[in-house]
């Protein structure tokens, strides 16, 4: 018996971006279209089939200790990164500033899908959630380039709202306009 569920939930790849080098900048740069392999897209800095341990792992790991890499990709909704940009006071964000390596539109309540949740493109390629990318303030240094306010109001304003972290399962190609449907964990919610 299948573990994931096929649901009636499509949505739209609306922008793709490319992180070159963390550390000089997390903004992104937007591009049409972006191979998917084992270890995330080619020349993302949040590639890699290996990655530190940061502080969403803390508890689990010393940081720095060498980890599975499950953060491959940064995925947003392009309805939720509206509701931070109003919230900031702008009319919208360029998904570049907050590191964005896709934006989706479509799905409801997209920062809050259950980890193992499957999103498969048109071509057959998917990508599982890991987990709710909670917000930081690196994105608010990029955007505090341009807006010092909005970078000030970003962290509390993306609170429940900044998308998921996810890893490559099938590997593939994935262009802007693409369709995703959504395939769920078939269980219950956990009740301890």
């Amino acid at each position: 018996m299948p573990a994931l569920k096929p649901t009636e939930i499509t949505g739209e790849v609306v922008w793709i971006g490319h992180v070159t080098d963390r550390d000089v900048s997390l903004a992104a740069t937007s591009q049409n279209e972006a191979e998917l392999t084992f270890a995330g897209i080619p020349g993302e800095a949040h590639g890699g089939a290996l990655r530190p341990s940061c502080s969403r792992v803390v508890s689990q790991y010393p940081r720095g200790t060498e980890i599975r890499n499950v953060r491959q990709l940064t995925v947003l909704s392009a309805e939720e990164l509206a509701q931070i940009a109003a919230d900031c006071g702008v009319d919208q964000f360029d998904p570049a500033l907050v590191g964005a390596s896709m934006v989706v539109k479509g799905i409801p309540d997209f920062t809050h899908l259950p980890p193992s949740s499957r999103l498969q493109f048109a071509d057959g390629s998917a990508i599982v959630v890991d987990m709710e990318n909670r917000p930081c303030n690196l994105p608010a240094k990029v955007i505090a380039q341009e807006n010092p306010e909005a970078g000030r109001k970003f962290k509390a304003a993306a609170e429940n709202k900044r998308g998921v972290t996810a890893w490559v399962e099938r590997e593939g190609r994935v262009q802007v306009g693409d369709s995703v449907r959504l395939h769920v964990p078939d269980q219950r919610a956990w009740q301890p």
